[in-house]
């Protein structure tokens, strides 16, 4: 392996750990969607130098402690811009059930992370018969060398079996160790809000693979941050300006939810991703998924299944949690990502913190 690479290190940041705090809804207490029981995470990172230039890898959500290939979820999803892939949709379609763990790596190797994850669960025997795992994509290819297929078995199985369910790392880890931000350095990030409905209380949480968009769009909070921070300050990745990429969100509750319900969650990370600057543009794979754990849908299960469900009119605070949650997920992954340079010398620049303090406190001295 060659020399390490540029990765300018910095204290990892959180939006809320530089006193900025989005939204009214609080969060968890991990603020992460790790704050809905049972849910992990886990990430294997590929940073090298040779034979090839590489900044990629892959991050899995593990629900119900990897009892999810057995003890199936209320799920579905939602396609801002379709220009993306995320595997196992039609059948999520149809029957309205998630059955596996979610892989998201980068755009050319869905295909080995895919078959990774059925070999484990027929490995682990807890399949009978056939099964289509979720896996979804984002481009890393501007920093990393993507026709290098780096990715090997070995790494997608670590991010299967070493979990977090705890705190997640965020930034330039996993699946988004090479994504780009509104020309920033993006990645992964997460977030969560706890809600009160009906005598009981909910937490919603999301996780981001961020990797769109123009610095123009960029906004936090309504501020037009991306425009206060010129090229001249912070350079570019590339040397015309760029505004398509993509985005996979993930959006868990342990609500009882049906099919359905998850489907208006899924549509409703639109407006959060709106809220920072996402316009889902011609060249963007905006894909989000929403399950929910709170009713238990058992493999080869005989008879009806023992289900609950809000009522319609109890969805407002779960559709608000979701827009806030994913808003600051993604302000997560770009304020923890470090600036990088990878392939052909290339450099995705992190975001200047202190700046952007300094912009939201004149902002709110107004």
């Amino acid at each position: 392996m060659g020399g390490r690479p540029r990765l300018e290190r910095r204290q990892v940041s959180r939006l809320r750990d530089l006193g900025i705090n989005l939204g009214r809804l609080p969060p968890g207490p991990l603020n992460a969607i790790t704050d809905v029981a049972d849910i992990g995470v886990g990430h294997s990172t590929l940073i090298t130098d040779e034979p090839r230039v590489v900044r990629t890898g892959v991050t899995t959500v593990v629900p119900r402690r990897d009892d999810i290939w057995t003890d199936y979820a209320a799920c579905s999803w939602f396609s801002f811009s379709g220009n993306g892939e995320m595997t196992g949709l039609p059948w999520i379609e149809e029957s309205g059930l998630l059955g596996s763990s979610i892989g998201i790596t980068n755009t050319h190797q869905v295909g080995l992370v895919r078959d990774t994850m059925v070999k484990y669960a027929v490995d682990r025997g807890v399949i009978d018969g056939f099964l289509l795992p979720v896996v979804a994509e984002t481009y890393d290819g501007w920093l990393s060398d993507i026709d290098a297929f780096a990715l090997e078995r070995a790494h997608v199985l670590a991010a299967l079996t070493e979990i977090s369910y705890d705190q997640v790392s965020e930034g330039a880890v996993g699946g988004g160790t090479g994504m780009i931000c509104h020309e920033f350095k993006g990645g992964i990030g997460t977030s969560s809000r706890v809600v009160d409905l009906a005598m009981h209380t909910y937490t919603v949480g999301v996780l981001v693979q961020a990797n769109y968009g123009s610095r123009h769009d960029l906004r936090l909070d309504g501020i037009p941050v991306g425009r206060m921070l010129p090229y001249d300050e912070v350079p570019a990745p590339w040397p015309d300006t760029r505004s398509d990429g993509s985005i996979i969100i993930v959006i868990a509750t342990d609500a009882p939810l049906l099919s359905d319900q998850c489907h208006r969650l899924a549509k409703r990370a639109t407006v959060g991703l709106g809220r920072v600057g996402g316009n889902g543009h011609n060249g963007s794979g905006d894909i989000f998924l929403a399950f929910a754990t709170g009713n238990h849908f058992p493999a080869g299960h005989k008879g009806p299944y023992a289900i609950h469900a809000l009522p319609p009119d109890h969805m407002d605070r779960l559709f608000e949690a979701t827009i806030e949650a994913t808003e600051e997920a993604i302000w997560n992954a770009l304020c923890a990502a470090e600036t990088m340079t990878g392939y052909k010398g290339r450099t995705a620049n992190a975001l200047p913190l202190d700046r952007l303090v300094d912009i939201w406190q004149r902002q709110e001295l107004r």
